[in-house]
C-alpha cells in the first residue's frame, strides 16, 4: 500500500507562502520579560561600532525561555538569538570562542524546541525574520518587503536577506502543485501532470528573475568583507581563529561545538524541487552511475549527497520531516519516464529541469562576483601592500585569514564550511541528468546555460570541468576558490 500524500499544514507549511509562516513574524517578543534581548537586538550595530556588544551580551541577566508560549514567539527568540550570538563571536578583532552562559542556556533551549541547531541558519537570518511594508500587498514582492533585524544594518544585507524571502513567497504554491502532480501521476492522469509541471517551469523561470535581483541593491564588495564575516560558522574555521569551533558554556558542562554558518542550502524549497523531480545529487566529484534508476514511489530515497543531507539538520524539524515524507512519495519522473511517447508531458519535464538548471547556472554567477572576485582582489590588495595593516584596523574573521597568504586551492572557506564552486558545477550539471528527451539531456548537461543579465567579462568552462575568468582580476580559475555566498 502506498504512503498517503502529505498534508502541508501537518508540518506547519501554508499552500500560500510554503515554507515561511503564514503569517508575518513577531517583530517583538510580547512579553517585557525579553526587553534585555530585544534591546540588544534593536542595538547590534551601535553596539558593534563601539565595540561593546561583548559587554552588554555578558552583562545579560539570566533569562529562561519558559515565558515563551507561541510558536512566533519560539521563532522570533530564535531568530534575535541567532543575531546576538554571531555578533557577538564576530564582533570583534578576534572571534569569541567562548559563548557565556547567559546566552548558551536560553539559546539552546529555544533550539531544542524548534529542533535547530544553535548557530544563526536559514530560518532565523531569512524565513522568519521579514515584514511586509504594506500588510495588504504580497510578500513575493521585493519593494513590499523589510527586515526585522540584521548586523550591519545595512540595505545591502537586508537585500541579501530579503531577495531569498522573495523566492520562498514566490515558490509557496509550487508545493501545492507538485502534490497536485504527484497525486494525478497515481491516478493515471498525464493531462493534469502537465499541467501541473508546465506551471512548476513557470514558476522556476520566475524564481530564477528574482534571484537576478541581487546585484541592485547588495555590492559584492560590502557583502564580502562587511556582511559575510558575520554569518560564518564555526566549522572548518580555525584559519579565522576557531581552531575548536565556539565553547558553549551552559555553567555546568561546557562543550565544544562546531556548526555551518547561514546558508542557502538549508532552503527547505530548493531541496524540495530537487525531491519533486527526481534529481540525485552525488558527492562532489563523483560520477553518475550507469543504470541509475530513480527510487520507487513509497521508499523513501536514501542521503545521496552527505553535505545536502547535513544542511536538513539545520532546518526546522517540521520542514526536515515534510522532505522526508515527500521523497517517500516522489513518482513524478518515474511517471514521466514510463510515457517517453508523450512528448508534451516530456517537454514539460524537461522544461522544469531546464528552467532549475538555469537558476543554478545564475546562482554560480552570483557566487563568483560576490567571493571569488572578491577574494582575488583582496589577495591582490595585500600583496601590493608595503607597509602592514595597524593592529586596531585589524579584524581576524572569514573575510581576512588569508589575505596575506598565498592563495591555497583548498583552505578558503565559506560561511557554511564547505567547498562551494565544485559542487555548485556538480549540482548544476546533475540537473539536467533526469531529462526524457536525449537532445535536452544533451543540452542540460554539456556546460552553462545562456543567462539574461550582464555577465562577468568572460567566463567559460573548459572540457576538463574548470571555470575560467577573464578580466576584472586578470585570468584565474575559479576551482581555486571554496566557501561561499549560499549554497543552493
Amino acid at each position: 500500500m502506498l504512503p498517503p500524500i502529505p498534508i502541508p499544514s501537518d508540518y506547519g507549511i501554508s499552500p500560500d507562502s510554503g515554507f515561511l509562516p503564514s503569517e508575518a513574524p513577531l517583530e517583538h517578543l510580547p512579553d517585557p520579560y525579553y526587553s534585555k534581548w530585544e534591546w540588544i537586538a534593536g542595538n547590534i550595530q551601535p553596539l558593534l561600532l563601539s565595540r561593546r556588544m561583548r559587554q552588554a551580551v555578558d552583562g545579560m541577566p539570566m533569562l529562561s525561555a519558559s515565558y515563551l508560549h507561541t510558536e512566533p514567539e519560539w521563532r522570533r527568540a530564535y531568530s534575535i538569538l541567532g543575531f546576538i550570538l554571531h555578533s557577538y563571536v564576530w564582533g570583534g578583532p578576534k572571534p569569541a570562542e567562548r559563548i557565556p552562559p547567559q546566552l548558551t542556556v536560553p539559546l539552546l533551549e529555544v533550539c531544542e524546541h524548534l529542533e535547530l541547531p544553535p548557530v544563526a541558519t536559514y530560518a532565523g537570518l531569512v524565513l522568519w525574520n521579514f515584514k511586509p511594508i504594506f500588510p495588504d500587498e504580497p510578500v513575493d514582492d521585493l519593494e513590499n518587503l523589510s527586515c526585522l533585524n540584521t548586523m550591519t544594518g545595512s540595505l545591502d544585507e537586508q537585500w541579501f536577506y530579503l531577495v531569498s524571502i522573495a523566492i520562498e513567497a514566490r515558490g509557496g504554491p509550487a508545493i501545492s502543485l507538485v502534490l497536485q502532480a504527484i497525486a494525478a501521476a497515481r491516478a493515471g492522469n498525464s493531462l493534469v501532470v502537465m499541467e501541473c509541471l508546465q506551471a512548476l517551469a513557470e514558476m522556476l523561470d520566475a524564481i530564477g528573475v528574482l534571484l537576478e535581483r541581487m546585484y541592485e541593491h547588495c555590492d559584492p564588495y560590502v557583502f564580502y568583507h562587511r556582511i559575510r564575516p558575520y554569518l560564518a560558522g564555526s566549522k572548518n574555521m580555525a584559519d579565522a581563529g576557531l581552531p575548536d569551533g565556539l565553547l558553549y558554556d551552559d555553567g555546568h558542562n561546557p562543550e565544544h561545538r562546531q556548526y555551518g554558518g547561514g546558508s542557502n542550502a538549508q532552503s527547505s524549497l530548493i531541496q524540495f524541487f530537487d525531491i519533486a523531480l527526481g534529481i540525485e545529487h552525488r558527492p562532489t566529484g563523483e560520477t553518475q552511475s550507469k543504470g541509475a534508476t530513480p527510487e520507487k514511489e513509497g521508499i523513501a530515497a536514501g542521503p545521496r549527497h552527505g553535505f545536502i543531507q547535513e544542511m536538513r539538520s539545520y532546518m526546522p524539524g517540521p520542514h526536515r520531516r515534510f522532505l522526508e515524507h515527500i521523497s517517500a512519495v516522489a513518482n513524478i519522473r518515474e511517471y514521466v519516464e514510463a510515457r517517453r511517447s508523450d512528448k508534451a508531458l516530456c517537454i514539460a519535464y524537461d522544461a522544469c529541469l531546464s528552467m532549475l538548471r538555469a537558476m543554478r547556472d545564475k546562482h554560480i554567477q552570483i557566487v563568483s562576483r560576490y567571493i571569488i572576485i572578491q577574494s582575488h582582489n583582496a589577495r591582490g590588495r595585500a600583496a601590493r601592500s608595503s607597509s602592514p595593516r595597524r593592529p586596531s584596523a585589524t579584524t581576524l574573521n572569514l573575510a581576512t585569514a588569508r589575505h596575506g597568504e598565498k592563495p591555497d586551492n583548498k583552505k578558503l572557506r565559506g560561511t557554511g564550511g564547505t567547498a562551494l564552486i565544485p559542487f555548485l558545477k556538480q549540482a548544476r550539471d546533475e540537473t539536467g541528468e533526469p531529462a526524457i528527451d536525449v537532445w535536452a539531456r544533451r543540452l542540460l548537461t554539456t556546460g552553462p546555460t545562456e543567462t539574461s543579465f550582464a555577465p562577468l567579462s568572460k567566463v567559460g568552462e573548459h572540457p576538463d570541468g574548470h571555470l575560467e575568468v577573464v578580466g576584472l582580476s586578470g585570468t584565474w580559475a575559479a576551482d581555486d576558490s571554496e566557501g561561499g555566498i549560499c549554497h543552493w
